[in-house]
């Protein structure tokens, strides 16, 4: 089903996107970055942002322990963490 006619993205495009994004998404402006356009008339923010909490389940708020996105989160964010550390290193010299 076609969720945003400007952008003409479906509900299968925003489970998708949460599915396989590097940092889950969990706001319509996000989803909007991982596929690449923006919104226009924002009247599909409420429907994309139902999508995205139904992708992700229980976990819709804030991870659960124990849950497989809270897994990705800690790999992500120690992935991020060791990147900004190596920049600074190199800004350093």
């Amino acid at each position: 089903m076609i969720v945003c006619s400007c952008n003409v993205i479906s509900d299968h495009d925003i489970r998708q996107a949460v599915k396989t994004a590097d940092e889950l998404p969990r706001s319509p402006k996000q989803v909007y970055g991982c596929l690449g356009c923006s919104a226009e008339c924002g009247r599909c923010a409420r429907t994309i942002k139902t999508i995205i909490d139904e992708a992700l389940g229980p976990c819709a708020r804030a991870c659960n322990a124990g849950c497989q996105h809270r897994q990705d989160h800690a790999h992500s964010a120690a992935s991020s963490v060791e990147d900004v550390q190596s920049r600074f290193a190199l800004a350093a010299c």
